[in-house]
């Protein structure tokens, strides 16, 4: 018996219960005897919702005197984690589950196999159904897919009576008065102001059990067609062009539209007895739970893709159409929504979005990558944002610093339009320097470079007056990819970054995967074991390991750089003979192209990323064979810290202005001095005026930084004098103040130098 058979069969009956003119109470009392005896089944029971706990409403199998009386909390018992964590659970011996709690009322002692599906209702447990087995056994697949398709029938029939709390767990959505702040995630800086508009109104599913199959399936037929040819127009319409990054990113998008996969699991949910728009509903139910069981960050942002084109196909099949894109905003907006695809984003007013606003969300999601492409601040991982917000309300977006302010009073706006007018006003300061060669007082040449990872970010170069890119992150062409790219296709880009960069200098970093930035398509058993992935099994060490991925990658970038001088840097190197390992690679292939006579770079030079200390205690054996060294202040102060810089409990532990993470670098400047080697900074410390000028005082004479603080920190260096900040810092590192950075804004006022 299929997993469909078994829910057509049970649905079947189930349409009848619900029709007749009974109580809720006796329509559930038979529920419970439906799906017991149809799944051979002892014990069946409906628990739900009810001022906050979790009731026994009606069983078959347990004590009928019980119901009513056994209630569980929210996350207690099996039953109660299954409602909190909207999950499965299929066990066969209940009793060895950590969750497991025995209530001596129900009588269910005797019952071993345990199995139970959340009851879902607008993406919140209402209740839970489960059964029971005397036998130990696990169900079968087959089962609990009927369950699931039961489960999502059986919300209807709860919902309609009005028999569970309406909100479901999460409490009140009600939205409130006054101004509130919130913390969230930042995805995509910039400021912005506007008001509020929801993205999407819940569409609600009135039928959920088929009258006629063969009509419903034509239904949904007729609705995909109309959904690929909306998703093909816009592809082909996107404004800021479909080459390069976002272009892969709206291909792969595009390939979920056309999955088969997808629109055979629905037609086998309509095979199952559901209606049309309830079987793409029952899918999408099944894709949220196996999300909330992945940790993979990009594995998840994908799923997100396919939940937008769900909600899409929906909203199609049921002709409930209207959506803020589709309605036009009429004044300059926050657009507010769980998630959003990168098609929904392509379809809203460019003039009139002006920031967007997510209950999840995350750096590598599509519609983040899209969104920095347009230059729409984005903050993200605001908890419950659709139930505090009204439509209309004004928001505030500040995506430099990950925060929202909602209904803010007239003084907080005043003050967030001033410093919105203030930094436009910085901004165009700062533009002024874009031909400037950023020197300071005492004549010392300071290169300021920029950090990159998608081809249109090269374009900032001439905008922001970069001397180069100090940092390509090659690793983003893979994360936006739904399959390892080709080493065609790879070449291709690094040779049009080359060309962008009209003579500037390009630094390639190879891949760093692994950790935050795992590929769905490229897994590793031993990275899934990492208990702390950032110290894990990533970067470098994955690319050694996987050497196929390594011969690619340098392959193209040799290939792409032919005429062109290369600069390629090895991430997360630990100690010299993994530096050898690497460049042993690129020897081999590019030895390869030599004798197939393939025209190759002009120059090659090659360097490291000093992020891991331990490199530190070797550079003397590593610098002979180096041209530059780039020192990753990001990973290399969580390292010498032990402070994991994603976990927010060890914020004021990750401080770059700490006299042992200056002393350290010290005495890196010191070690490379009098050595034929270009040492720099990446990351975001060189970005930031007052760690610039510390840097600067460090001996440091190349930082690469987001683009945004390029302006800035050239601006920044015309204001410094190298002898004068030297000498404090060789003060301050002999004798630490108390306060470093106490010390270094008073020093950089001391001397009219703006450092905030």
């Amino acid at each position: 018996m299929s997993a469909f058979s078994a829910a057509r069969s049970i649905l079947t009956s189930l349409h009848e219960v619900m029709a007749a003119r009974t109580h809720a109470q006796a329509k559930l009392n038979q529920v419970v005897e439906i799906i017991g005896e149809s799944l051979h089944s002892e014990v069946c029971s409906i628990y739900l919702l009810r001022e906050g706990m979790l009731e026994l409403y009606a069983t078959r199998g347990l004590n009928q005197a019980a119901v009513h009386v056994t209630r569980l909390g929210v996350g207690e018992g099996l039953t109660g984690a299954i409602a909190q964590n909207i999950e499965t659970l299929n066990l066969d011996e209940a009793a060895t589950h950590p969750e497991f709690q025995y209530r001596s009322e129900t009588g269910e002692e005797n019952f071993h196999s345990f199995a139970g599906v959340p009851i879902v209702r607008r993406e919140r447990a209402i209740g839970v159904l489960t059964i029971q087995h005397v036998d130990p056994r696990k169900y079968e697949e087959v089962e609990i897919e009927a369950l699931q398709t039961v489960a999502m029938v059986l919300a209807e029939l709860i919902n309609n009576a009005g028999l569970a709390d309406e909100e479901g767990l999460g409490g009140s959505t009600e939205a409130r008065t006054g101004q509130e702040s919130l913390d969230g995630l930042k995805l995509v800086a910039g400021l912005a102001i506007g008001e509020a508009v929801f993205h999407q109104p819940r569409i609600q599913i009135e039928q959920t059990v088929a009258e006629d199959i063969e009509a419903e399936r034509q239904r949904v037929y007729l609705a995909f067609d109309r959904m690929r040819e909306q998703i093909d127009t816009m592809t082909n319409q996107a404004e800021f062009g479909v080459d390069g990054e976002h272009g892969q990113v709206l291909e792969t998008y595009k390939m979920f539209a056309y999955d088969e996969g997808w629109s055979r699991r629905i037609n086998e949910a309509i095979d199952s007895g559901l209606t049309a728009e309830a079987a793409i509903e029952r899918v999408q139910q099944r894709t949220r739970m196996r999300m909330r069981a992945i940790s993979d960050p990009l594995l998840r942002d994908r799923m997100h893709d396919l939940e937008d084109l769900s909600n899409r196909l929906i909203r199609i099949v049921s002709g409930q159409l209207g959506t803020a894109a589709q309605k036009g905003l009429a004044r300059d907006s926050i657009l507010v929504a769980k998630n959003l695809g990168p098609a929904e984003l392509l379809e809203y007013d460019k003039r009139r979005l002006k920031g967007v606003v997510l209950e999840e969300g995350s750096l590598t999601a599509h519609v983040v990558i899209l969104a920095r492409a347009m230059g729409i601040p984005v903050v993200g991982r605001l908890r419950n944002v659709r139930g505090l917000v009204r439509d209309g309300d004004t928001i505030l977006v500040d995506g430099d610093a990950g925060k929202v302010t909602l209904r803010p009073g007239q003084g907080v706006t005043s003050a967030f339009q001033t410093r919105f007018t203030r930094s436009r006003e910085k901004q165009a300061s700062y533009a002024k320097l874009r031909e400037v060669e950023p020197f300071t007082r005492d004549g010392k040449r300071i290169n300021v470079m920029m950090n990159a990872g998608l081809r249109d970010d090269v374009a900032m170069l001439a905008m922001t007056g970069a001397d180069g890119i100090g940092l390509y992150r090659t690793e983003f062409q893979f994360l936006v990819s739904a399959a390892l790219p080709q080493r065609e296709r790879q070449a291709r880009l690094y040779r049009d970054v080359l060309e962008a960069a009209n003579g500037k200098k390009v630094v390639f970093r190879t891949v760093d995967i692994g950790g935050d930035k795992s590929l769905p398509y490229l897994s590793s058993e031993t990275a899934k074991l990492d208990e702390n992935p950032a110290m894990g099994w990533r970067a470098l060490r994955l690319a050694l390991e996987r050497d196929g991925l390594m011969k690619a990658q340098a392959r193209a970038l040799l290939e792409g750089a032919a005429g062109y001088e290369l600069n390629v840097m090895f991430p997360m190197v630990s100690e010299p003979w993994e530096f050898d390992a690497a460049k042993d690679v690129f020897d081999q292939q590019l030895a390869w192209l030599k004798t197939r006579k393939a025209q190759l770079p002009s120059a090659i030079r090659y360097g490291v990323m000093l992020e891991v200390p331990s490199l530190a205690e070797m550079l003397d054996q590593l610098l002979p064979r180096l041209s530059f060294i780039s020192i990753g202040t990001n990973d290399l102060t969580q390292f010498l810290f032990a402070a994991d810089r994603a976990n927010p409990m060890l914020a004021e532990r990750y401080d770059w202005l700490s006299p042992s993470i200056l002393r350290f670098l010290s005495r890196v400047v010191s070690n490379c001095e009098g050595e034929q080697v270009d040492l720099g900074v990446c990351g975001e410390m060189g970005g930031r005026r007052l760690e610039a000028l510390a840097l600067i005082g460090l001996g440091i004479r190349r930082l690469s930084i987001t683009p945004a603080a390029v302006g800035q920190i050239k601006e920044l260096v015309r204001k410094v004098d190298t002898r004068e900040i030297g000498d404090a810092m060789d003060g301050w590192l002999a004798s630490p103040p108390l306060d470093m950075r106490v010390a270094l804004q008073a020093w950089a006022k001391a001397h009219s130098i703006e450092v905030d």
